[in-house]
């Protein structure tokens, strides 16, 4: 790498991290029987943790301050390469377990210098399991390490070292390079995509300022031959974050709120702003990780944010003329903002492990975010005042919200027994086994009505586009009637207090919500609309894994003159399969038909092709990345153009689209 990428090492620092400071906490047997428990599942998400785990020890040696470039590459397999100008895993012989440190490292759960407190102040990769989980999950895997004026090398198969620690050249740098190829037999998938590691990689740019990380992708070139690559680096840090998720919405403010400071130990950075939106969008993060659940740290945001914003609007009596009373929920309508801390020793709760659970750091987020806010409120008064009248405003669109819900609810209670008259509901009552099928158009909604299975198939037609919930204020749902027909059907309730805009989904009638829409670009729009108000109004649907978009074939292939060799496809490469493997190459022996909606499929077509779970393909709709969905979403479906035509254009290279 290059000299500039980088940092010179303190001699003394350096010698404190030898193979002492590795410390074993168990063995690696489990983790080949038991994958998910270790790394969450076997399909997409976990094949892309396995990267992150390498990474987030890179990134840890960033926060030690020993690193600050990160190279990521996919290569042409599949497999992955992660380089760092840290200072080099341990190659010293390790005294307990009689072998390199390396090995130690890389075949041993939990062992690692992030458990010895010398060695780093804080880690990322706390929650995790490490790189050992990795190489254990990793038919191939190839470490090279530059350290002490050398290059030492070991390679590994499933876990296991398959050579020596050897040395194989000089270096006037340091740093560690992984190398590896995931076990085909373990995961469902092993194909990397590039969009997700990428999201990744920006988060953590963002979440540490000064740090340069790059993606590069060698399975994708431009016509010029060179591969697809970004690469990722803020100077501002959450500052920059908030900006980039409020690309594509109004802002109420020009400014960010930012703070970066310490208190008790503890490292605080949060960056806050507002937009026109009545969406909250709060995003919390330690060490490093998406405390998706949230935790002390967000709790010590809110309390901050709120009770400084009312005694700021009581001070000025700013608040004389409202006649609502407001809730804590008004002072975060239209509120984006990013919180990041480092803790020592984090203590993860919940249900996925993602909540942070330390009390000291409630108070510390508190205190910092009261003071930054109020001195921030002060010096600009006329912002502050746009401020506090966004939440009047709030507060007003609320009262409207759960009028005109509770309007809906008298003629029929969202949930209750008034299902809408257009759903064809299925016989059973088993939440887990039943299926929703929101279809578009009636033609296509008859069809899968009588292609349906309908002891556990319900299909709810729906007219035309609905409602862009992105642009809507909260009464303005509860007039859609195409909205209170989903919300009846699935039998989830909003906020039953005026003051709470939280589903409930305790009596939710399926487990199963399918999006089945035409393959064409109006289909494609009705998809986003209805994936828009899921996240937006619903989002425990996609967060429980419940939401799904249904995939119907593009075409029906037949040989001439042989009704009985037919086949579907559901893109070009199985069309040239088919007409490869029975019509000898010629694609004049062959009969195509193109489906341009699902109306033009017959009951039986359409079950057996798009519903039939014993043939059907269905993409389940997943929260890798809120931040980014947030941000996805405001750019398509919100109101600026210029963000939408940028975002376009960047992702058409890349795009797989249907002419």
């Amino acid at each position: 790498m290059a000299d500039e990428q980088n940092i010179e090492l303190n001699n003394e620092q350096n010698k404190q991290y030898q193979a002492d400071n590795i410390q074993v906490l168990e063995g690696l047997e489990a983790v080949r029987k038991r994958p998910a428990m270790y790394i969450g599942d076997i399909s997409g998400r976990g094949l892309h943790h396995l990267v992150y785990e390498v990474v987030d020890n890179s990134i840890d040696e960033a926060l030690a301050g020993y690193a600050n470039h990160i190279e990521v590459t996919i290569l042409e397999d599949n497999s992955i390469r992660v380089v760092d100008n840290g200072r080099g895993i341990p190659v010293d012989m390790h005294e307990k377990m009689h072998k390199p440190a390396l090995e130690v490292v890389l075949t041993v759960l939990h062992a690692g210098g992030k458990f010895d407190k010398g060695s780093y102040k804080v880690s990322g990769g706390l929650h995790g399991v490490g790189v050992s989980c990795v190489n254990a999950l990793s038919d191939y895997l190839r470490a090279e390490i530059h350290r002490e004026g050398k290059v030492f090398m070991q390679e590994y198969s499933y876990g296991k070292p398959t050579t020596e620690l050897c040395v194989i050249g000089e270096s006037d740098h340091t740093g560690t390079t992984i190398e590896f190829h995931p076990d085909a037999t373990i995961f469902t998938e092993t194909v990397y995509d590039y969009e997700t590691l990428a999201n990744r990689l920006r988060d953590l740019a963002y979440l540490n300022a000064g740090i340069t990380l790059t993606l590069t992708d060698l399975r994708e070139r431009d016509e010029e031959g060179n591969p697809r690559s970004d690469r990722f680096h803020s100077d501002e840090g959450l500052k920059e974050f908030v900006k980039y998720i409020d690309q594509g919405k109004e802002p109420l403010i020009d400014d960010i709120i930012h703070l970066t400071t310490e208190r008790n130990g503890v490292p605080v950075e949060v960056a806050m702003t507002y937009n026109t939106s009545f969406s909250e969008n709060i995003f919390s993060y330690v060490n490093n990780i998406n405390t998706i659940e949230g935790g002390t740290h967000l709790t010590g945001f809110r309390r901050g944010l709120t009770t400084t914003l009312k005694k700021y609007a009581d001070d000025n009596h700013l608040l004389d003329k409202l006649k609502i009373e407001l809730s804590k929920e008004d002072f975060r309508d239209g509120l984006t903002a990013v919180v990041s801390v480092k803790v020592a020793e984090p203590q993860f709760e919940g249900q996925t492990k993602t909540k942070l659970g330390n009390s000291e750091v409630s108070g510390v987020v508190q205190t910092a975010v009261s003071e930054a806010l109020r001195n921030y409120l002060e010096e600009h008064p006329k912002q502050a005042r746009a401020i506090v009248d966004k939440v009047m405003l709030a507060a007003q669109a609320r009262h409207a919200a759960y009028s005109a819900r509770m309007k809906v609810q008298r003629k029929s209670p969202l949930g209750g027994a008034g299902l809408p008259g257009k759903l064809a509901d299925c016989k059973s009552r088993d939440a887990e086994a039943c299926e929703l099928f929101l279809v578009e158009g009636d033609s296509a909604g008859g069809s899968a009505k009588q292609g349906r299975n309908p002891h556990f198939q319900a299909i709810l037609p729906l007219r035309g586009k609905i409602l862009n919930v992105e642009k809507a204020m909260d009464h303005k749902v509860f007039e859609s009637q195409e909205i209170v027909n989903i919300f009846k059907a699935l039998g989830v309730t909003i906020g039953t207090e005026e003051d709470s805009k939280e589903p409930n989904l305790s009596k939710l009638r399926y487990h199963k919500i399918v999006i089945m829409t035409d393959a064409d670009v109006d289909g494609a729009h009705i998809a986003t609309l209805l994936m828009t108000f899921f996240f937006r109004r619903i989002r425990p649907i996609i967060e429980n894994g419940y939401l799904f978009i249904a995939t119907p074939p593009l075409y029906k292939c037949t040989v001439k003159g042989k009704k009985n060799i037919t086949e579907y496809a559901w893109d070009e490469q199985q069309v040239q399969r088919f007409v490869d493997t029975y019509c000898d190459g010629n694609r004049e022996k062959m009969v195509i038909q193109r489906y341009k909606g699902l109306g033009e499929m017959n009951p039986e077509q359409l079950w057996e092709t798009t519903m039939d779970p014993e043939n059907r393909m269905l993409k389940r709709v997943d929260l890798l990345n809120a931040a980014e969905a947030d941000r996805t979403f405001s750019i398509l479906m919100g109101e600026e153009v210029g963000p939408r035509r940028e975002f376009i254009e960047a992702h058409a290279t890349y795009a797989n689209i249907d002419a």
